[in-house]
């Protein structure tokens, strides 16, 4: 029985929980960049480069003979997910960016300078006994 309250206590700290949270919602963000590059990005590329979808790129290494299937070098997807990698890749450098402004923001702020030491106002006094002196001669 003490094993299982040993895994229970390990699934149960702070850091495996934020990271199971993280990699769901990383598993979501990644599925909404595909969407964004497969259905809103690579259009008006394949546009350009004459309406042709990179995703049908492919080498045939080998053609199907029978009940052997071809076998197919597909490039224009690793092309696709070579525009993935970037896409997230860039999305992630601009949501730490904006983390790392609010955090020096913050950090920033004046802090009230320090109250003077015992010695400093003792100094402080000596200077101004020191300058009465001299205006009395």
């Amino acid at each position: 029985m003490s094993m299982l309250k040993e895994f229970r206590e390990f699934a149960m700290r702070g850091n495996v929980v934020d990271l199971a949270v993280g990699v769901i919602i990383g598993a979501a963000f990644g599925k909404i960049v595909s969407s964004l590059v497969a259905d809103i990005i690579m259009p008006p590329l394949g546009l350009l480069i004459g309406g042709v979808d990179f995703k049908q790129f492919a080498i045939t290494l080998r053609p199907a003979v029978g009940d052997i299937p071809a076998v197919v070098m597909h490039y224009g997807v690793f092309i696709q997910n070579i525009f993935d990698f970037v896409i997230v890749a860039f999305a992630i450098f601009m949501a730490i960016k904006a983390l790392n402004q609010l955090n020096r923001k913050k950090k920033e702020e004046p802090a009230a300078p320090p109250a003077p030491t015992k010695e400093e106002i003792l100094l402080s006094e000596i200077r101004d006994l020191l300058k009465q002196q001299n205006e009395r001669i």
